[in-house]
């Protein structure tokens, strides 16, 4: 591990400034081809479902390779995985830029590209996850996350806004500016200098250990019911999927809307994450994570039924702030309390879940607007989501009662 002086600014280790420029270059492309590729797909289809089936092809990757990357982020250079996951992302976006230009018919390979996008995702984020603690003392942890997620929301912000800009000026411009990106990601990561030990033991990979994951936060209920009261709360509030849908049909604006709207999230998270980042949670984590949450599943509310474009950024910046608290909480639940040598492992089962409430919502919420309409399945999602924080404070006390964050040990 670099050595970096007791700490709690995680910026004293020149490994984590790197880390932190690598997210927020990724971060960008990655945010800028979300919003290409959505409007990209509705723009051939006009179809709700399309929409849906992005997330539905981004996502099964990501759980089909749970087993898999996890064991590969705690047996090998975790900054490499990152590298090469960045590098397929960049090959991806020249992908997605041949199929702009071939209409229609080029939406399977479109979907075969978003599944190929979700496939590095699942390979890196584990690893970009459990790599990040071995830069920055403990003291920093909590430090290092506020920074890290104010890095990826300030990528959210101005990413989407750029995406939507950058379209406008014709795919080739927003998909290979994506693709020059993430190249200069890989640059950025393979700058730092940590290593895994050359005489660090690797395990036999079999199915005893690709499960560890799953078996430490089911064996965990704090860390269990933050990570599974995330994933309902954006599964059932993901509005996400339908902007293309608002910004055309209801707002009607133009693909800078969407981004616009898109980056509204974003505002409000990087917000709440420099908040945070000056002001750490030090007290009753449950309960205001459980409070966030409900106010996430009002602001949806408020944003599905909105027919003004200035009310409803208003409604996605809530959406984003209460959803920061969310992410910081679980984020810095995982990472307090999970050992180095399980990191990928428990990241990689993080990230399924993340990519269940993120990809799969999307498709969640564009099967149920092609059933219902967008405004009605935008509404339900809110309703949803407020039921589940009551159900879930009854499920798990421990979360519910959860006064520090990090543990003085492991």
């Amino acid at each position: 591990m670099t050595e970096v002086a007791a700490s709690s600014n995680a910026f004293a280790s020149p490994d984590f400034q790197r880390f932190f420029a690598t997210r927020v270059v990724y971060g960008l492309a990655y945010q800028m081809n979300i919003v290409a590729l959505g409007w990209l797909v509705y723009s051939i289809t006009g179809s709700a479902f399309a929409l849906g089936m992005v997330g539905l092809v981004s996502f099964l990757p990501v759980l089909l390779a749970s087993l898999v990357s996890g064991h590969v982020a705690d047996q090998y250079d975790r900054r490499r995985i990152v590298m090469a996951g960045h590098a397929v992302l960049a090959i991806a976006s020249l992908g997605l830029l041949a199929c702009a230009y071939t209409g229609e018919e080029a939406l399977p390979f479109i979907y075969a590209l978003a599944g190929t996008i979700g496939l590095a995702r699942a390979f890196s984020n584990p690893a970009s996850q459990a790599l990040m603690p071995m830069l920055v003392p403990r003291s920093a942890l909590g430090n290092a996350i506020s920074w890290n997620s104010s890095g990826w929301q300030s990528s959210a912000i101005a990413g989407p806004a750029l995406g939507g800009l950058f379209y406008a000026l014709g795919p080739a411009a927003v998909f290979g500016t994506t693709a020059t990106m993430f190249a200069v990601a890989v640059y950025l990561i393979g700058s730092i200098s940590v290593r895994r030990p050359k005489d660090a033991p690797r395990e036999p990979h079999t199915l005893e250990t690709a499960l560890a994951g799953f078996r430490f936060i089911r064996s965990r209920p704090v860390i269990f019911g933050a990570i599974s009261l995330d994933l309902f709360a954006v599964l059932l509030g993901g509005a996400t999927a339908l902007m293309p849908i608002f910004a055309k049909d209801i707002l009607q604006t133009g693909p800078w809307g969407l981004g616009l709207l898109r980056s509204s999230v974003s505002v409000g998270g990087v917000f709440m994450a420099l908040a945070l980042a000056r002001w750490p949670l030090k007290r009753q984590a449950g309960p205001r994570m459980l409070f966030a949450v409900v106010i996430f599943g009002i602001a949806t509310i408020v944003f599905g039924l909105s027919t003004s474009f200035w009310l409803s950024m208003a409604a996605l910046f809530v959406m984003g702030a209460a959803d920061m608290i969310s992410v910081y909480v679980r984020q810095t639940l995982v990472q307090g309390e999970t050992p180095d040598a399980m990191r990928g492992r428990v990241s990689a089962v993080s990230t399924v879940f993340i990519g269940a409430s993120n990809e799969l919502g999307e498709f969640e919420s564009g099967m149920l607007a092609a059933l219902v309409g967008a405004v009605p399945a935008v509404v339900i999602g809110g309703v949803g989501t407020i039921a589940v924080v009551g159900l879930w404070a009854w499920l798990f006390p421990d979360l519910r009662r959860r006064d520090h964050l990090i543990p003085d040990k492991l």
